[in-house]
């Protein structure tokens, strides 16, 4: 064997482990503190607005990563919220785009009237995915008032950190 074969056949898994270090290093991942600011704006706009929420982020694999409810949110609304989070996160869609599949658009029936009819499946609005310009982060889920409701306040909850998902 030529020693310049023999040198790539030793040097070739190492380029390969720092290929795959390197794609490690230049993913994006939610942390904790950047789900409590987003979790922060919502709670925010849901006090100006009177609302009393629960607020679930989840990131990319739809693992949990914040979880809050407000005072006198109802008691159905955390399980909902965390609902809504993760199967945003799963389908890496809004959960209002669900409803529109199930019910359509006039409620007469969507294209996939059996997505409802899903255990543990969500066709409410209130869950929003959210990334980066180029990675899938997670998502967030709220839940506690009317659908659109918890809609703008996930929205208020990804606007709170904006400037950090570039």
């Amino acid at each position: 064997m030529k020693p310049n074969n023999l040198l790539m056949r030793f040097l070739m898994p190492f380029f390969a482990m720092s290929l795959q270090a390197n794609a490690l290093e230049t993913t994006s991942v939610l942390n904790l503190e950047t789900a409590q600011k987003m979790a922060a704006g919502c709670q925010t706009k849901a006090i100006e607005k009177g609302w009393k929420m629960s607020i679930t982020i989840v990131d990319a694999g739809a693992n949990p990563v914040y979880f809050q409810r407000m005072n006198g949110a109802y008691i159905a609304s955390a399980e909902l919220s965390k609902l809504k989070a993760e199967n945003s996160a799963k389908m890496q869609m809004p959960t209002a785009l669900f409803e529109e599949f199930a019910y359509g658009k006039d409620k007469k029936g969507g294209m996939a009237p059996g997505l409802a009819e899903l255990p543990g499946f969500v066709t409410l609005a209130g869950g929003i995915p959210f990334k980066t310009s180029k990675d899938f982060l997670g998502a967030i889920g709220v839940s506690g008032g009317y659908p659109n409701e918890d809609a703008e306040c996930a929205q208020a909850g990804i606007e709170a950190v904006k400037s950090l998902l570039k």
